[in-house]
């Protein structure tokens, strides 16, 4: 098939390159020339593993190209796919600005059928909106109601950073929502017709309204988010009470109702996804006269789990960590991408920066995005991003700091020399955000800090 995917964000870039290598000619349309420019030459703008490779075969293989010129990719394919962003507006609520643009745009240069579906993740009620914008575009060409030939769907992506392409490759489920009526039928059976490869050892499909899959796509992450703050909650009780949250986890985990997904303790959930789906949907309800309470204190757990590690290397060092250095390992919000998106360590460099301490950081791939973020960050106060410095390797950090702070769970630091990681330290301190080291450490003669441990 001929697929138009808009956007070349993370969900864009990663979905059409996997429609192009499964044989499908697939243009991918962007309004940023630099982006393009970046991807035609042949670079990624962004991390994930294996991405990089994939590209590069599919434009070697011609099925993958890439466009600033949007009458072109509304000629290439019937199926025009809507990838771009829906960053949390001043009120937290989605701002579909971009989603609506490239609608209006589908209905301003099209000239036959479309069947139009939102890759991005969407308020509900989105779809009617998308068709309204596309009427409305052709309406002021001169086209009549009648001749409005087009349809919208919604096919939600489950992806998830740093494992984004055996996602989309080997699906749990694909959710796609269609109108009803013929033009939905006809959906279906394009989309169908689109998805076959991945449905041969079962059938993977759900269809539903357009809403329903609107909703499914807020409501799986929301589900998820919960779980984090739940455990992150029984994680603090239980450093309090005297219980190691590990074995807590793995007696509720071996409850096949419950599972072991999602239940690890640590400094919070970051990331594009979860902070402004959650936004969004509480949004969503007060829009519609409804709170949901269970998600409000989602959030607010969330937002305060960023400070926990704070909290204790100030009851350790005292408020003022002026003087005091700190290794930092991990700064992307979670390992094998190098997104900063509400990335738990800002909060946690920030707070640590404002009380003087400064600061020797790590990532494997993460440090160029960190610099970026918190530049950002700490706008207007210079001073602070000079007590910043970026290490070569994990090891490099730690010389002569007072302590190592682990803020995200990358695999290169889940086993280090620990004989060599104690002579480089000034003490031999852990804070240990993401619960990758055992207690056991302290026999070894480490002072080990963790989450609930």
């Amino acid at each position: 098939m001929n697929i138009t995917v808009i956007g070349t964000g993370y969900v864009g870039l990663v979905t059409g390159t996997c429609l192009a290598d499964i044989g499908n000619e697939v243009l991918c349309l962007d309004l940023d020339p630099a982006k393009i420019a970046i991807l035609n030459a042949g670079e990624v703008p962004i991390y994930e593993p294996g991405l990089k490779e994939l590209i590069a075969r599919n434009r070697e293989a011609g099925r993958l190209r890439f466009t600033t010129d949007i009458a072109l990719s509304v000629a290439h394919a019937e199926v025009q796919l809507i990838a771009v962003g829906t960053p949390p507006d001043e009120d937290g609520s989605a701002d579909m600005r971009h989603v609506l643009a490239a609608a209006q745009a589908i209905g301003q240069h099209m000239t036959g059928f479309k069947l139009v579906v939102t890759k991005s993740t969407v308020p509900v009620g989105t779809g009617e909106r998308i068709r309204v914008t596309m009427a409305s575009a052709l309406d002021e060409r001169g086209i009549a109601p009648a001749q409005h030939d087009f349809t919208v769907a919604s096919n939600p992506e489950f992806l998830k950073e740093g494992a984004a392409i055996e996602d989309f490759m080997r699906p749990e489920r694909i959710i796609v929502g269609t109108e009803p009526g013929p033009r939905g039928e006809r959906a279906k059976d394009m989309l169908r017709q689109l998805y076959a490869p991945f449905n041969r050892n079962h059938e993977r499909v759900l269809y539903m309204e357009v809403k329903a899959a609107e909703f499914t796509k807020y409501a799986a992450n929301a589900m998820l988010a919960t779980r984090i703050s739940f455990m992150n909650e029984l994680a603090n009780l239980a450093g309090a009470v005297g219980v190691d949250i590990e074995q807590v986890r793995k007696g509720i985990g071996s409850d096949p109702r419950i599972g072991y997904s999602f239940l690890y303790p640590g400094t919070g959930y970051g990331g594009s996804c979860f902070p402004k789906d959650v936004q969004a949907l509480i949004r969503t309800a007060a829009f519609h006269g409804h709170r949901l309470r269970v998600l409000e204190a989602v959030e607010a757990v969330n937002e305060s789990q960023k400070s926990v590690l704070v909290d204790k290397i100030v009851a350790r060092f005292g408020a003022d960590l002026t003087g005091r250095t700190f290794a930092v390992w991990g700064l992307a919000f979670k390992p094998n991408t190098d997104d900063m998106r509400q990335a738990p360590s800002r909060t946690v460099l920030c707070a640590l920066l404002e009380r003087g301490a400064r600061i020797v950081a790590h990532d494997p791939v993460a440090m160029p995005e960190a610099r970026r973020a918190l530049a950002e960050d700490l706008a207007g106060r210079p001073g602070l991003l000079d007590l910043v410095r970026y290490a070569g390797t994990p090891m490099e950090a730690t010389m002569a700091a007072d302590a190592l702070i682990v803020l995200t769970e990358w695999q290169a630091f889940k086993s280090p020399n620990f004989t060599a990681l104690k002579a480089a330290l000034k003490s031999p301190i852990i804070f240990d955000g993401r619960n990758i080291y055992q207690p056991a450490l302290r026999e070894q003669g480490f002072e080990y800090h963790a989450i609930g441990r």
